[in-house]
């Protein structure tokens, strides 16, 4: 098991709310130990398990909220 902490830039976030959301949404995935999304920076930190989850699988349940998220 390997727990990474990663950093992203995430697109289409107009507000606070869409930032909470993703926060919600991504920290309720399997293998994801802590979130935090920045609606001013339009960046989110991720912590997870790389056995678990990886990019892919968080950009995915992302996309089906209607935005985009890439490591930095």
């Amino acid at each position: 098991m390997a727990i990474i902490k990663k950093k992203y830039n995430v697109e289409g976030i107009h507000c606070g709310a869409c930032a909470t959301g993703i926060q919600m949404l991504v920290s309720g995935e399997d293998g994801v130990k802590s979130t935090f999304v920045d609606y001013n920076t339009k960046k989110a930190e991720i912590e997870y398990d790389d056995t678990v989850i990886n990019d892919e699988k968080v950009a995915k349940a992302v996309s089906e909220l209607g935005y985009t998220i890439k490591p930095e």
